[in-house]
């Protein structure tokens, strides 16, 4: 694992493919306490704005206190990533800007993953993550608010609205296995690294890179 992290730091991700412009227009969010105008997707990197987003790490303990972590699999009809790995529920600043963060997530939760508001309220805070994103279309900078919410070990999320085609719970060195391919969207990969170190599954002792993760993982513009 740690050659072939070396090799991409979390920090500037290059696409392979040209990222199409979604129709929906994103609120371009200078500030979360004001209302702000609405652009399109591909232009708030023009003006030096920075995009945000929202992703949940969803896990479980077994009785042996063995963790596992669900993700999804992006549906093949998305626009961006289709068909990659994502974390259990994600979505952008379109929606958040005028709800808020933890309505809109209760919200996502239960449309793409029909999790009940009872179960995803509980949902924790933990971090953000920041970083600068790259493609043809331009430079960006992002934003992530992360959330964890353990799952009961005897629930399943299920598909909802489309955005996923299935999901998998899968034990912490199997994700591990996965961030090191190019399976996972690359914001996503960041966010299921940030609960891996954070939950100590990577440590500073046994992690060569361990620092620059960290470093990567809360980078300013």
């Amino acid at each position: 694992m740690q050659e072939r992290e070396r090799e991409r730091p979390p920090v500037v991700f290059q696409t392979q493919r040209l990222r199409k412009n979604a129709d929906r227009r994103k609120a371009v969010v200078l500030n979360l306490t004001e209302r702000s105008p609405l652009m399109r997707c591909r232009t708030t990197g023009l003006f030096g704005v920075k995009r945000y987003g929202v992703h949940i790490n969803g896990y479980t303990v077994s009785d042996s206190g063995e963790v596992s972590m669900w993700l999804a699999r992006r549906s093949p009809t998305k626009q961006t990533y289709p068909g990659l790995l994502d974390n259990l529920v994600s979505t952008n600043q379109t929606r958040f800007h005028s709800l808020g963060i933890k309505h809109t997530l209760v919200k996502e939760c239960q449309e793409e993953a029909c999790i009940p508001a009872a179960i995803a309220e509980k949902a924790r805070p933990v971090t953000t993550i920041s970083y600068t994103y790259e493609d043809e279309e331009g430079v960006f900078a992002e934003s992530q608010f992360v959330y964890d919410l353990e799952l009961p070990l005897e629930f399943k999320p299920r598909v909802g609205d489309g955005e996923v085609q299935e999901f998998y719970l899968l034990p912490m060195d199997k994700v591990k296995d996965l961030l090191v391919t190019d399976d996972f969207k690359p914001n996503c990969a960041m966010v299921a690294l940030d609960f891996l170190i954070r939950h100590s599954f990577i440590e500073p002792d046994s992690e060569p890179c361990y620092q620059e993760f960290v470093a990567g993982l809360h980078q300013t513009v």
